[in-house]
């Protein structure tokens, strides 16, 4: 099977939104083992491969912010969705900011007094959410300030880390919703802690992709019609362009690129349009006929090279999840996954506000 063709079998809406899910969190937990390693040090304790499956670690596979930070944003837009239910209007973009504040006061750092004191929600007795996994710096001071980031007034103007990218696969999962509406979710709320447009745009081109591929699209139409839309966009970005053009046409290669390649291709990951590049890349170069193994073939390619791998192993494996639903997803990598319940919890309260 390619994924420029229909999947054979189809997923379930609820199957994609859990698959999106678990999925973003297997790659990224796999690539929070060696976020901060070069390359040597990766194939110097795991071998020439580098790190390949949950059996290699000497622990449960733990994930990182970037998955906490998704699950908060599932959580900002039940929240808006629980108030629209209700027939009350509510603001999306300050129910995120509300959400992501609460994220922060589990990361035990100091807020600015003028920050509102949100009320707590389900997510926020999570245990598993409450441990502090080495969250970006933008992040933590974007939200910190007590200021609520714009497009217009954005709090840290210059920044265009890959912390808006990586939580951004939520925005795509809402249903009955224009790729306008997706587009504005995710650029505001990206502006809440960065500012630099390819953070902005790199976040709505992933949430857009998302969507695309749960409306049942394949990956590369998805990301081309994602890229088409933000290179239509007033605001100009042409790294992210540049970059995930060459994600697309390095895919097509016979062979995937070696780690060291990759890297000086895309970049390494720590900036949004490179975290989306690598993950995209990872996926489409490494397609093959069984969903369970093109999962553990890209979450690898995603994640061994001397970069963000926990970001770039996240994007790969929402992506993965979205297209195939959770099937795809290795049996015993979910088993030795920490707070897959809490997973699958946010993934049911994200369905129960959108599909009744």
């Amino acid at each position: 099977m390619s994924l420029e063709a229909s999947s054979p079998a189809v997923p379930s809406f609820e199957s994609r939104v859990h698959g999106t899910l678990l999925g973003g969190a297997l790659g990224d937990a796999l690539g929070y083992a060696v976020e901060f390693d070069r390359l040597d040090a990766i194939r110097a304790r795991y071998g020439s491969a580098g790190l390949a499956s949950f059996d290699q670690l000497d622990d449960v596979g733990q994930f990182s912010d970037d998955t906490q930070m998704t699950l908060y944003t599932v959580d900002g837009l039940v929240d808006a969705l629980e108030w629209a239910n209700d027939g009350v209007a509510a603001d999306e973009i300050a129910c995120l900011w509300l959400a992501y504040l609460r994220w922060l006061a589990t990361q035990d750092v100091a807020v600015s007094p003028s920050a509102p004191v949100p009320q707590p929600r389900w997510i926020d007795g999570q245990e598993v959410l409450r441990r502090r996994r080495a969250p970006g710096n933008t992040c933590l001071s974007g939200l910190a300030s007590g200021d609520m980031g714009t497009v217009a007034r954005p709090v840290n103007p210059d920044s265009k880390g890959c912390g808006t990218v990586m939580r951004s696969a939520p925005f795509g999962l809402v249903p009955h919703i224009s790729r306008e509406a997706v587009y504005k979710l995710s650029s505001d709320a990206a502006s809440l802690t960065h500012g630099h447009p390819s953070a902005r745009l790199s976040a709505a081109a992933f949430s857009l992709m998302i969507q695309n591929i749960v409306a049942g699209s394949d990956v590369r139409t998805a990301a081309i019609d994602a890229l088409d839309y933000v290179n239509g966009l007033p605001t100009k970005v042409p790294e992210l362009g540049d970059r995930l053009e060459a994600a697309l046409r390095l895919s097509s290669e016979p062979a995937p690129l070696s780690p060291e390649t990759l890297v000086t291709a895309l970049g390494e990951g720590w900036v949004a349009e490179e975290a989306l590049a690598v993950g995209l890349y990872a996926v489409l170069a490494t397609q093959c006929s069984e969903p369970t193994e093109h999962f553990r073939k890209a979450i690898a390619v995603a994640i061994n090279h001397s970069g963000d791998s926990d970001s770039t192993g996240s994007i790969a494996g929402n992506i993965l999840g979205a297209y195939y639903g959770e099937t795809a997803l290795p049996a015993e990598w979910l088993g030795a996954l920490e707070g897959t319940e809490v997973i699958r919890g946010m993934a049911d309260r994200l369905l129960a506000v959108t599909t009744g």
